[in-house]
């Protein structure tokens, strides 16, 4: 049995599995190891995937969306062209695509996977997850947080023994994880995290603040110029770091102009941003009862730490420079890989044992005397990061004279007011009469490895005990809609994996043509139409030299090489 370790990212995905090599990452069709989390529908209605999607953001902006993960969990819909998606349809897209790749790769076919989330995911957003996979035709067996994928990828390459402090900053999130590593044992002490903090807001921040010193309104751009704006930031934001200047082309109302952008422009914006990661790694450590001290090393985890700024910055906040010995692109995907062969029950892993944590605490609502006006208080059953498989009971009291019916309502959050959590569900029972506080009811949470939580509630008088457990939140489907979801997604035509990387260079150029003026566009033009008649002529030979060609020219022109 092969399963699947797939990291399912805001930005980029990458999947691997546990060979005899160990964790092997799965090139995808391009021979590339990052997918970009990116999906489009092209002209004839069929979905393109990854660098072709990207490729088509600003020329097909209608019809192509990315960083969909920030929506799993809520009930937002994408329209792309004349359909309409949930985010857990588009993250099955994508999911799809590696399943695609690793049962190409592997020459069987795939089934089951190991999906990494952030580890400050809440109920809802870990559902979804799971039905994002489950219609992409893959058994979820496990839930990983990032974070703790990352810190076993690192705990297998060097074998080193002590208390960690992940830092997993992505397109999307921000998480922070507070892990022992010690005789084969990886024990998680404390999560904390924001959920929209990520390269994506570096990128917001950076369009803002130029359309405010521009005195543009967002309104009055298309929205292919905007797009193709947010492109050119995404791209100064990686660059900056390295040059004195990065200068970005604008073209509002067929009026081009150029922008120079500074490191230190840059700082004064994404500053803000950086520092609000001080908040979730103090939490971390206060939960964790540590100190900085206590530390013995500190890891990166996700693109977004490749920033010269961020790394700067934790350093002076933290008092010393984070390890990076891995890639932090990819080290989620091989530790989830690592966890793909735990499950498969591989021989070279049996010596390794993983503890995670439940990130939020689960509790029910109760009466709130003191001040009613406030709403009810937030009763907690098992506290954050607790050490899971959790199970807890907690009693509870009628709260007026002669009530028959008791909703146990089940939040998850951190506030004393339940109206601030989120809600997950509920269960309704029945009690016997009694004067208010003499009826009792036990309330039992069990949460597992996976996210998965179950509520029992017992009457305490009569022994009677209902149970429910929830998946199904907020963005989640009935099954009717689980089914009518497949036969969409089913009836969805993908192109076939052979020619992607044509299609990929060729969406290349286009993107290259509409963020080009004067005679590099004429030059682009004139390279995109010589390199579509050799594709017409079916050479295989004449193309791959073609395809080389052109590549190695479109990389001088990303690199801004060209001559």
């Amino acid at each position: 049995m092969t399963v699947i370790g797939i990291d399912l990212g805001t930005t980029n995905s990458a999947c691997g599995y546990w060979g005899e090599a160990g964790a092997t990452l799965v090139p995808n069709r391009l021979g590339e190891l990052l997918t970009p989390s990116v999906v489009g529908l092209d002209e004839s209605g069929k979905v393109v995937v990854g660098k072709t999607a990207k490729e088509r953001l600003i020329d097909h902006s209608d019809k192509t969306v990315g960083a969909f993960k920030r929506l799993m969990g809520s009930n937002h819909k994408v329209q792309l062209a004349d359909q309409v998606f949930s985010a857990p349809e588009l993250s099955s897209l994508i999911l799809r695509s590696l399943k695609e790749d690793a049962e190409s790769h592997l020459g069987v076919e795939v089934t089951e996977a190991v999906i990494s989330v952030p580890a400050y995911f809440n109920e809802s957003q870990r559902q979804a997850t799971r039905m994002a996979g489950e219609l992409a035709g893959l058994k979820v067996q496990r839930l990983i947080n990032e974070p703790t994928a990352a810190a076993i990828a690192y705990g297998l390459n060097d074998k080193q023994e002590g208390t960690f402090l992940i830092l997993d900053f992505g397109g999307g999130t921000f998480d922070v994880t507070i892990l022992e590593f010690f005789d084969g044992i990886m024990e998680v002490h404390a999560s904390a995290g924001d959920n929209f903090l990520g390269g994506e807001d570096f990128v917001d921040a950076m369009v803002d603040a130029l359309l405010g010193e521009l005195a543009i309104a967002r309104s009055t751009l298309s929205k292919k110029t905007l797009q193709m704006l947010y492109m050119q930031m995404e791209t100064a934001k990686r660059r900056i770091s390295q040059i004195d200047k990065y200068d970005i082309t604008l073209n509002i109302d067929n009026v081009p102009s150029t922008w120079s952008m500074t490191p230190d422009w840059f700082a004064r914006v994404v500053t803000p941003l950086i520092l609000r990661c001080k908040q979730p790694v103090e939490q971390a450590l206060r939960d964790a009862k540590l100190s900085l001290g206590a530390i013995s090393d500190i890891i990166l985890v996700g693109g977004s730490t490749k920033l010269g700024l961020f790394r700067n910055t934790m350093a002076r906040m933290l008092g010393r420079f984070p390890s990076c010995n891995l890639d932090p692109d990819l080290v989620v995907a091989m530790g989830a890989a690592v966890q793909a062969g735990l499950v498969a029950r591989n021989e070279a892993l049996e010596d390794i044992v993983l503890t995670d944590i439940c990130p939020y605490s689960l509790g029910t609502s109760v009466v709130n005397n003191d001040s009613p006006k406030y709403g009810h208080y937030f009763f907690p059953i098992i506290e954050r990061n607790s050490v899971v498989p959790a199970s807890v009971v907690r009693r509870v009291f009628t709260a007026s004279d002669m009530q028959t019916q008791v909703k146990i309502d089940v939040y998850q959050g951190e506030s004393r007011y339940v109206k601030k959590n989120v809600f997950l569900g509920d269960l309704n029972m029945s009690v016997p009469a009694a004067p208010k506080g003499q009826e009792a009811i036990d309330i039992r949470y069990s949460y597992d490895v996976n996210g998965l939580l179950e509520v029992d509630a017992t009457v305490i008088s009569t022994q009677i005990t209902r149970s429910i457990t929830l998946e199904r939140n907020a963005g989640q489907m009935s099954e009717s809609q689980k089914q009518a979801s497949h036969r969409k997604l089913a009836e969805l035509k993908f192109h076939p994996r052979d020619g992607e990387e044509n299609r990929a260079l060729l969406a290349r150029g286009e993107r290259l043509y509409e963020t080009s003026l004067g005679d590099l566009r004429g030059q682009i033009a004139a390279l995109l139409a010589s390199f579509e008649r050799v594709l017409e002529e079916q050479n295989p030979n004449a193309i791959m030299k073609a395809r080389k060609s052109l590549r190695e020219t479109f990389d001088k022109l990303d690199r801004e090489e060209w001559l």
